[in-house]
């Protein structure tokens, strides 16, 4: 007699791509804006202590408003659901043919025919609550948010902003000079990006390699970019 638990086929999901996108979007933001804010600030003034004052403000601004964003938006998504699914309901009464002929469109994606998916038919036709999950899956491809996903959303990537942030301002924390800090911020945001570039694409599936130099090549481009105006119209004023 075969081992059930030896034989038994575990499938490995990620599953968490929410929270995953809300910490992506926090986090890779927080390391960039303010890595580019300092480095481009580190350009104009000399002092570290206009940089880290400079710095806060924009995380706590940043912060709220990204967090604010997610808010509005996973709002937005839960709206959208609600919204959709009174339609679903409304039409299996009122159109209750078309809604038919749209489970037989369904199922001839998956090349099966009409007579196999009657019975499934017939079967949903029992369980309106079932047909509209159903439909809301299959045919608009939507998932039920969950109920405290706004708040959550918000919070995640409001908190995961503020711990990017601090990364590259820590340099001018310790160091006064704001040039000999922005080379270290240089280095630890790289290290940051790159750590966190590669976790991310471990934990999504699309590579940690790739995925830690597209992450230091955007934030090393804006940070470059910040720093070269600043220099620049810094240079033209005096």
């Amino acid at each position: 007699m075969h081992d059930v638990a030896h034989n038994s086929h575990a499938e490995t999901h990620f599953e968490s791509t929410e929270t995953v996108r809300d910490v992506v979007i926090g986090l890779s933001d927080g390391l960039t804006v303010p890595f580019a804010l300092a480095a481009g600030l580190s350009g104009a003034v000399a002092s570290s202590h206009i940089v880290v004052l400079a710095g806060l403000a924009e995380i706590a601004a940043g912060s709220i408003a990204m967090g604010l964003g997610g808010y509005l938006a996973a709002r937005g998504d839960v709206e959208h659901y609600v919204s959709e699914r009174q339609r679903e309901e409304r039409e299996i009464i009122e159109r209750t043919h078309d809604e038919e002929e749209e489970i037989y469109v369904i199922f001839e994606q998956y090349a099966v025919d009409r007579a196999s998916a009657a019975p499934v038919l017939a079967a949903l036709k029992q369980n309106p609550t079932a047909w509209v999950d159903f439909m809301m899956r299959f045919e608009l491809g939507l998932e039920e948010p969950a109920a405290n996903r706004a708040s959550r959303s918000a919070l995640t990537i409001a908190i995961s902003y503020v711990a990017g942030g601090f990364v590259p301002l820590l340099p001018y924390i310790f160091v006064h000079d704001s040039v000999e800090a922005l080379k270290l911020s240089v280095v630890i945001t790289l290290i940051a990006l790159a750590l966190f570039g590669a976790i991310k694409g471990k934990l999504v599936g699309t590579g940690w390699l790739r995925s830690a130099i597209q992450t230091i090549s955007i934030g090393g481009a804006a940070a470059a970019a910040a720093f070269l105006l600043a220099y620049l119209l810094n240079k033209h004023s005096l």
